[in-house]
């Protein structure tokens, strides 16, 4: 299972009255994910919007949203040692 996400859901305002949801995700700082394509009457009504976006993005809600899993190789050695060549 791969990494925990870092998913914030929060409200903004653009203009009175007009709630918009984001979806943020962690990095180095928090930038946006997702957004609202237009805003809704109440806050109420957003954050359940993104809610409901950001379940839509997880497969298991237990789980939480979750990295994909890069698979694993061995790294393929040559030969032994340590770049020095062959032993003698």
């Amino acid at each position: 299972m791969g990494a925990l996400r870092h998913i914030a859901v929060t409200v903004e305002e653009p203009e009175a009255g007009g709630f918009e949801w984001v979806l943020l995700e962690q990095g180095v700082e928090w930038a946006p994910l997702k957004r609202a394509k237009r805003p809704v009457a109440s806050y109420a009504t957003a954050m359940a919007a993104g809610l409901r976006v950001l379940q839509d993005m997880i497969d298991d809600v237990d789980a939480g949203p979750r990295e994909e899993e890069v698979e694993a190789r061995p790294t393929k050695r040559a030969q032994f040692g340590f770049g020095f060549g062959a032993l003698k």
